[in-house]
């Protein structure tokens, strides 16, 4: 509906004119390395385009919520098109002077033969099939394993198999293509979704022993490092706010995922070389559990903000 409306007022405002039958914004600019080819609004038979939809959901963006910034995640190859559409947006007045627009362009997800994904009949791969074929894949895992009790592992093999989705597609950086492997991105070991979640239901079983036996850490203190895994540990959580503070900059998800994996080998270094709770010290033990909800809650605020969550056993 606001098609009609921006265009009139492009033709009032002089931006918009005829070229061969269509109509047309200039956005061409002197300092331009390559050709950028005017933005068509209407075809010669009056038909608009994608470029007038997109147009026009700026129009509606900017009544309905006056956003500081527009994010397109889109393929990459339609930057060109993107490029057009911010242009004739600005040159227009469709949006406001500090108004961002930004575009992320993304790579292609390829199957193991390095070509884009197919199901196996030779199809374009619908979300629903990959998600099916993941739980799948998870539920035969857990099953396997015997950790999750039967009526519970539907449930914790959909919670597992979104995080391989998840995972797997935003730990790769945006602009590249990658290789979609669903033996790799449902193991539990490795970079992986499932790893992740490994050890945030492993450190939750050992605070849920630790609570078992009537005792809490509130009150305690992380006392300084007594081994070098210990060490390590620390340092990666430290590393929590400027990781989060560049990621947002950037745009740049895989950001975060590179940080939890090395968080979470950080983690289970210093889980194989400390006996946690055996420890006789009732402080150090303390300390030991105060750093482990310390852990659990970054890995916890990490996966939240990549859109998973972990179960409770696995």
């Amino acid at each position: 509906p606001y098609i009609p409306g921006m265009v009139e007022e492009m033709k009032e405002k002089g931006f918009a004119y005829v070229d061969q039958g269509a109509l047309v914004v200039d956005v061409k600019e002197e300092n331009d390395t390559k050709e950028i080819p005017p933005c068509m609004l209407l075809k010669s038979d009056g038909a608009s385009l994608y470029t007038t939809t997109d147009l026009a959901t700026i129009v509606e963006r900017m009544k309905l919520f006056n956003p500081d910034e527009i994010l397109y995640v889109v393929d990459k190859r339609q930057e060109l098109h993107f490029i057009q559409v911010f242009r004739c947006a600005r040159k227009t007045g469709l949006v406001k002077d500090d108004t961002k627009l930004s575009f992320l362009g993304f790579g292609t997800m390829n199957g193991k033969d390095g070509k884009p994904f197919k199901t196996r009949e030779g199809g374009v791969m619908r979300l629903e099939t990959l998600i099916k074929d993941i739980n799948e894949e998870m539920f035969t895992k857990i099953v396997e394993n015997r950790s999750v009790k039967d009526k519970d592992a539907k449930e914790t093999a959909e919670i597992v198999g979104l995080s391989a989705i998840k995972y797997g597609d935003l730990s790769n950086q945006a602009t590249k293509d990658y290789i979609f492997d669903i033996d790799r991105f449902t193991s539990f070991e490795g970079n992986t979704g499932p790893y992740i979640l490994y050890t945030i239901v492993r450190i939750k079983s050992i605070l849920h022993k630790y609570h078992d036996l009537g005792k809490s850490a509130e009150g305690a203190v992380i006392t300084s490092a007594h081994s070098e895994s210990e060490k390590n540990l620390m340092l990666e959580i430290s590393k929590f706010n400027a990781v989060i503070d560049g990621a947002f900059a950037d745009t740049a998800p895989h950001k975060i995922c590179s940080y939890i994996y090395d968080l979470a080998n950080a983690f289970n270094s210093f889980y194989h070389e400390t006996k946690i709770m055996s420890e006789e010290d009732e402080t150090q033990k303390a300390s030991f559990i105060q750093l482990l909800k310390l852990t659990k809650k970054v890995l916890e605020t990490c996966i939240d903000l990549l859109g998973f969550s972990a179960p409770d056993r696995m």
